[in-house]
């Protein structure tokens, strides 16, 4: 029988004007441990926000709370002045109190706060995407969604996404702005969030899955190997790879900060999956 290789788009239009290739790069590992200060080879982040670039990288996404604040101090100092085609997302919502914690503040003061910050340090006059990066439980969501609004009316914002949100959470914030982008949890053996990625897709929302491959799935983690192994490929890549073929929407940012590692997962768009493939990719069920 015959094999039929998967075919998917290579690229994706933010918002309907930002064109982006569908490899990015995520820039939360160029920091310290925890995501929590600096990193510990400062030269090697910039040397990969370079080679990112350099390897056809348009799409690189960021926070505030990356560091807090290293990550986008790097993007600018290494990639600034940016390529014109260069789009860089950054989020607002979780502020730090040290390594690996994360506590959520989603109101209008604080985002202003945090938003004004990721200007100065990104040296831009408006971002091109700001995603919220957590609904806060203890702020009316209409008081979050009224500031990022505003912030769009008055030009500091040109398009807006959520992060882990479920569909009624879009629904909720189109009403006060377009979404654009949607980053939440989903892996070929994660897909809790299918619902949200089908409403993304129905209404050409970008789907910004994160932590995009669960190592404690032995089970999966098999499938994947017997697969990766056939293609001369990493399990980590047909993961990624799964992802190009499974939506169009979606857009990856796996992050690193080691340029081989980097150069690995930009090849990820040389393996070619076939139809068998996926089927068999497709019916790994969750740990």
């Amino acid at each position: 029988m015959a094999t039929t290789i998967k075919t998917y788009q290579t690229t994706f239009s933010i918002g309907g004007d930002l064109e982006i290739n569908r490899m990015g790069y995520g820039a939360m590992r160029i920091t310290g441990k925890g995501i929590w200060g600096p990193p510990n080879d400062k030269d090697e982040a910039i040397r990969v926000l370079k080679r990112a670039v350099e390897l056809g990288v348009n799409f690189i996404d960021t926070a505030d709370s990356y560091g807090p604040y290293v990550s986008e101090e790097l993007i600018a100092e290494a990639l600034y002045p940016y390529p014109a085609d260069l789009v860089i997302g950054t989020k607002g919502g979780l502020t730090r109190t040290g390594p690996d914690q994360w506590p959520i503040d989603a109101s209008p003061e604080h985002l202003k706060e945090a938003l004004e910050g990721s200007l100065k340090r990104l040296k831009l006059a408006r971002i091109n995407l700001y995603q919220l990066h957590r609904i806060d439980p203890n702020v009316p969501a209409e008081k979050t969604f009224e500031f990022l609004q505003k912030a769009q009316q008055d030009g500091k914002i040109k398009h807006i996404g959520l992060s882990e949100v479920n569909v009624d959470d879009i629904k909720n914030a189109q009403q006060y702005f377009e979404v654009v982008s949607v980053q939440n949890m989903y892996s070929v053996d994660n897909r809790k969030w299918e619902p949200v990625l089908d409403y993304c897709k129905e209404h050409n929302i970008a789907f910004i899955p994160w932590f995009p491959l669960n190592a404690g799935n032995v089970a999966a983690q098999e499938k994947l190997k017997t697969i990766a192994d056939k293609h001369n490929a990493t399990v980590h890549q047909v993961a990624l790879s799964w992802l190009l073929n499974h939506a169009d929407n979606i857009l990856l940012i796996p992050g690193t900060s080691s340029v081989e590692h980097l150069e690995e997962n930009m090849k990820t768009t040389s393996v070619e999956l076939t139809e068998q493939d996926m089927e068999a990719l497709n019916s790994i069920s969750p740990a």
